[in-house]
């Protein structure tokens, strides 16, 4: 009996210093792996979905629901710039081209056809994001210069301006949107032309906004048959 218990405690005192040897290549094992489900979870991360792609249809219907209940963020990058072509400025060096304004006047008239009655507009304060707004919605909008400041504070921002049951259009740039993604654990491998616009919904119930996607301005035709609202829902923009 004695001679039994001494072999059950040697045995017991085995398993003890044999735990302890392995313990540590365990829990170099165990963060291993845990550090490989995290990067196959960062890796499946997709980007902004493209809206004029078919297969993103009922997307284009939750952009149309929630621009009605005034719970969409878009943020349209500014037109083509004066300083990287040789094409006729608008204005100033550091504004847009007369193409670009040209542009910019048929992306305002499809963001109409969402409809602008409980929208809030501002642009950043640069020359070229100003001019993109003008003729977007044909008058002035007020300028910001946090919508061009945005290292890693445009989601913040975004969401502290956003005014519950109305939509908020943002006249920014690329980096910005791009800052606006990596708030958003969205990857920013996505390189948005000029005047593209990018939809995010924030309704205000749900604890972090959904990423709806992007539209190319050449894009637009292709899907606004699908997101323009009745008529009794347009507005004139001289109303604005």
């Amino acid at each position: 009996m004695i001679l039994s218990l001494r072999l059950a405690g040697a045995k017991r005192a085995m398993l003890r210093r044999a735990l302890a040897r392995y313990r540590n290549t365990l829990v170099v094992i165990g963060v291993s792996v845990l550090t490989l489900f995290i990067t196959l979870q960062l890796l499946s991360l997709s980007p902004a979905p493209d809206l004029a792609k078919l297969n993103n249809a009922s997307r284009v219907l939750t952009l149309t629901q929630s621009w009605a209940d005034g719970d969409v963020i878009a943020l349209v990058r500014h037109v083509e710039r004066c300083d990287r072509t040789n094409a006729a400025c608008l204005g100033p060096q550091e504004g847009v081209t007369v193409q670009g304004a040209a542009v910019a006047q048929g992306l305002g008239d499809h963001f109409r056809q969402l409809g602008l009655k409980n929208a809030d507009i501002y642009s950043s304060d640069l020359t070229r994001a100003r001019q993109t707004a003008e003729a977007m919605f044909t008058h002035p909008v007020e300028a910001h210069d946090w919508i061009f400041n945005c290292q890693g504070t445009m989601l913040r921002d975004v969401l502290k301006h956003k005014v519950p049951g109305r939509n908020l259009v943002l006249v920014t740039h690329s980096e910005c949107m791009d800052d606006l993604e990596a708030g958003m654990h969205v990857p920013t491998d996505t390189t948005f032309g000029y005047g593209a616009s990018l939809f995010i919904k924030a309704d205000g119930a749900s604890a972090q906004p959904q990423m709806l996607g992007y539209i190319e301005t050449k894009d637009w035709g292709s899907i606004v048959p699908h997101t323009a609202l009745p008529v009794g829902n347009r507005v004139d923009a001289s109303r604005l």
